[in-house]
């Protein structure tokens, strides 16, 4: 399968409070969630939905997989939205070390030798593994080579605090663009294939050539 992620992000790369800012977030600071409510259209708001329809595997790290499960899994009308039906029809995996027994259905939990199963994941002949939220485990999967396709849902706003999905020491990665739209609201959705590491071009002494 091949291993995509989706995750909304601002201009200056924020992922965290994009719907809400948990108590937990709160605790540490952040005081700007929400920054993503109501700023789709119409055609955007479909190309999410989408995407999730076209899944036939989720990936969560624990701290999304529980958010999800205690909304998309558990309210009704949640539940009845296509991304709902898409989410508790399609099988679920969650990378963590501390969850024993998911209560959710067709979950499945991967511990142990993390890449490993996920290798075993995206060898699979066909089908897409995708992850949403999670911005832990995405980092981790770009440091290990995993990720084959990136679309970010950039947001016309810079929130200037918050964790961001690329950490300030971490992997250097060239990207080829597959698409790329803004819709009507301001939002971009680029959609981006990891290629390997970026050419970095080389100081010259002269520096009038």
């Amino acid at each position: 399968m091949k291993l995509t992620t989706m995750t909304q992000v601002t201009v200056d790369g924020v992922m965290q409070g994009n719907g809400h800012a948990t108590d937990e977030e709160r605790k540490n600071g952040f005081e700007r969630g929400g920054w993503a409510t109501g700023v789709f259209d119409d055609e955007t708001t479909t190309f999410i939905t989408q995407t999730y329809q076209h899944a036939d595997a989720f990936l969560f790290g624990r701290r999304t997989y529980e958010i999800f499960a205690g909304s998309w899994g558990e309210i009704a009308h949640m539940r009845a939205h296509p991304i709902g039906v898409a989410l508790n029809e399609t099988p679920k995996y969650v990378a963590s070390t501390t969850l024993t027994e998911p209560q959710w259905a067709d979950a499945t939990v991967l511990s142990g030798d993390l890449a490993a199963a996920i290798g075993e994941l995206k060898a699979k002949p066909a089908g897409e593994l995708q992850v949403h939220g999670s911005g832990a485990l995405i980092r981790w999967l770009l440091e290990n080579d995993l990720v084959d396709e990136i679309t970010l849902l950039i947001v016309p706003v810079v929130l200037g605090q918050g964790t961001r999905l690329f950490p300030d020491a971490g992997p250097d990665i060239a990207l080829d663009l597959v698409d790329s739209r803004a819709d009507s609201k301001g939002v971009t959705i680029q959609v981006y294939r990891p290629t390997g590491r970026p050419q970095y071009a080389t100081a010259t002494a002269d520096l009038n050539t």
